[in-house]
């Protein structure tokens, strides 16, 4: 191999290394029988959720990965990995491939590391179901809200009670 060939390889292997560093969460999916026009509307809605979403030959991962906390993942680098990686929202990756999968009825997962923690594909597909920091944040503040309401319309409905038994009849 020339030199400089593997000073490309070397480029590629710190570019991972760069990327994962900076990862709340990294998804690795078989990407297979996805078509092209496929790809970049995937592509393009990952991008949109400030997503990665990265084709890299297996042996330079490996490399990248070599004592790193995202190491588990060499064992499922085999055949066709393409790799998804969130720098802000830990669920993103799992839950955009999730909502691919479904849609195109291919590509499958094959492990994920997420906020430090190894999931296989099962664990991945579990990790997909939660909602975001912003549909989370949501679902609070509606459990939150409910019973305040309701509390309102209460104190409301003794307030009218009150006022319709104080008029004179």
């Amino acid at each position: 191999m020339s030199v400089e060939a593997q000073k490309e390889k070397q480029i590629i292997i710190d570019e991972i290394k760069e990327k994962l560093d900076k990862a709340k969460a990294a998804v690795v999916i078989d990407y297979i029988g996805i078509t092209v026009a496929e790809a970049d509307a995937m592509r393009k809605k990952l991008r949109d959720a400030n997503v990665d979403y990265t084709v890299y030959k297996n042996s330079l991962v490996k490399r990248a990965l070599e004592g790193t906390p995202y190491e588990p993942l060499m064992q499922v680098l085999a055949g066709p990995s393409a790799f998804a990686i969130s720098y802000e929202d830990a669920t993103a990756p799992a839950r955009m491939l999730s909502e691919a999968i479904k849609e195109y009825k291919k590509m499958a997962f094959k492990a994920g590391m997420i906020e430090g923690s190894y999931y296989d594909a099962e664990g991945v597909q579990t990790i997909a179901t939660i909602p975001g920091r912003e549909g989370l944040i949501a679902k609070f503040m509606g459990s939150i809200q409910s019973p305040v309401s309701k509390l309102v319309r209460t104190f409301q409905a003794i307030a009218d009670a009150k006022a319709e038994a104080e008029q004179p009849a």
